[in-house]
């Protein structure tokens, strides 16, 4: 009797480590394999990888609203150096690549009024920029004449005004162009 038990127990415990064998050979495999060959995970760069260096010429302001194309210019320099293997180079001569660009509107709308007294709560600010990024190596157009939006909301109520918001935008507007930069998948 306790040798039947034995057997039965034996044999369960060989086909789990069995299965278990399996399964450990085939997660293994797929790991190892990956799926490169199939346009899977990757470790490489998302930037180009041909460019070390850009020159970042100040953004023209076609609109009437003064200041945000330093505010736009600062935060994609800082963006471009913490977020890219890039770095900010002064000199056109010395720089692989050059990015320029022009803020085409700036404009302004009110989200919600105060009943009583008509005054606008809260405001948003839209902004909107061309940008271009050429390849002074190759003279390859990187980034051509692609226009860029971005939004910021603020409230007199919360101390906040235009300058505040316009800062904001123009802070996530660097953000997306610096998105652009990426490779195409």
């Amino acid at each position: 009797m306790k040798q039947e038990n034995f057997n039965a127990n034996h044999k369960g415990k060989c086909g789990i480590r069995t299965l278990l064998a399996i399964l450990f050979c085939t997660f293994s495999w797929l790991v190892f394999c990956g799926c490169s060959d199939i346009g899977g995970y990757s470790n490489k760069s998302l930037f180009p990888e041909d460019v070390s260096s850009v020159c970042l010429e100040m953004f023209d302001n076609r609109s009437f609203r003064r200041g945000v194309e330093y505010d736009l210019s600062d935060a994609l320099s800082k963006r471009i150096e913490a977020a890219t293997p890039y770095k900010i180079i002064s000199s056109k001569d010395r720089a692989d690549t050059v990015m320029s660009g022009q803020i085409m509107s700036i404009n302004e709308s009110v989200l919600s009024v105060e009943r009583e007294t008509g005054r606008a709560l809260e405001k948003e600010v839209h902004l909107s920029a061309v940008v271009n990024w050429k390849n002074l190596k190759t003279g390859q157009l990187l980034i051509d004449n692609k226009t860029v939006t971005s939004q910021a909301t603020y409230s007199a109520y919360q101390d906040q005004d235009f300058r505040y918001a316009s800062a904001l935008a123009a802070n996530k507007l660097a953000r997306s162009i610096v998105e652009m930069m990426e490779k195409e998948w």
